[in-house]
């Protein structure tokens, strides 16, 4: 497979999603990033890399309490929605390793990779670093924030380790196992689609507010068919983007282009998402000031 990169137009795609992104929101981010007043604790746990499944998992543990003990209050932080819901995948993903899947140590070895990413970005927000990629900035700067709902802040997340991470941790993934295929490990791969599929609907009646229930219940199953549809397709994107960035490896300048508009997008779709939470949550308000 060969790919034709075109420097100048991703530059100029990259630049133009985040001039889209800012009109929908110009919300500057808090002086000093960081986890801030455990930036300590972080920094701790962030300290070595995961080697296997069970790190992974350890680190998400005390990631919990940390996020947990943040404020605005107790449980209450919104990066500590995704982290629980992340947290809760990996041990499904460490059971199916047990259980049997075509090839443990690809799945294995994608589920640090994947990891790796989602640390780094705690790591660099904590550290007050700018290179923090721009779909987690738009998360992690309204942790505070308890107009969000828990709902949307999962959703975030979920947005920004597919559209973002995914695709790079599969690169991890193949520089160690070698050059993507389709026989044996696609299959494992599309098992995670599976685990989100049955985490997801519950975690999403769990953090829902009110109103937000009060429009599953409306609904029915269409909710789960349509998220069914939007994880399948993400997915997918992710395994399709990760073979294009493949091609583009060796060549420093052009991969980090493109994984910029790639960052860029995925940002502005997490935008849109939390425009769309705050119209469903004001309409809910309404409702209920004139409902009675």
């Amino acid at each position: 497979m060969t790919t034709t990169f075109d420097r100048e137009l991703v530059r100029g795609s990259a630049h133009t999603l985040k001039e889209k992104r800012q009109e929908l929101s110009a919300l500057e981010i808090p002086p000093g990033r960081g986890w801030d007043p455990l930036r300590d604790r972080m920094a701790e746990v962030l300290g070595d890399q995961p080697q296997g499944i069970s790190d992974v998992i350890d680190k998400l543990v005390i990631t919990q309490t940390i996020l947990d003990d943040l404020p605005p209050s107790r449980a209450a932080n919104r990066v500590a929605a995704f982290n629980e819901l992340y947290l809760k995948i990996t041990r499904r993903v460490d059971d199916a390793l047990r259980t049997g899947v075509n090839q443990p140590d690809f799945l294995e070895l994608l589920d640090v990779e994947f990891a790796k990413r989602y640390f780094a970005a705690l790591d660099l927000w904590n550290c007050d670093n700018e290179d923090t990629p721009d779909v987690w900035e738009v998360l992690f700067k309204r942790g505070h924030d308890t107009r969000m709902s828990k709902l949307t802040a999962a959703m975030l997340g979920v947005n920004a380790h597919i559209n973002h991470d995914l695709s790079l941790a599969l690169i991890g993934t193949w520089n160690e196992l070698g050059a993507p295929t389709d026989d044996l490990i696609h299959p494992d791969y599309l098992l995670v689609n599976e685990i989100f599929f049955e985490e997801i609907p519950p975690l999403r009646r769990g953090f829902s507010t009110h109103w937000q229930m009060e429009i599953d219940e409306f609904v029915g199953p269409l909710d789960d068919w349509t998220q069914r549809i939007l994880v399948k397709v993400t997915r997918a994107h992710a395994w399709d983007q990760g073979r294009h960035l493949w091609e583009l490896r060796d060549d420093p300048e052009d991969f980090e282009q493109a994984r910029r508009a790639m960052d860029r997008a995925a940002s502005l779709v997490a935008e849109w998402a939390i425009f769309g939470d705050r119209l469903v949550n004001g309409v809910g308000r309404v409702a209920r000031v004139f409902g009675g």
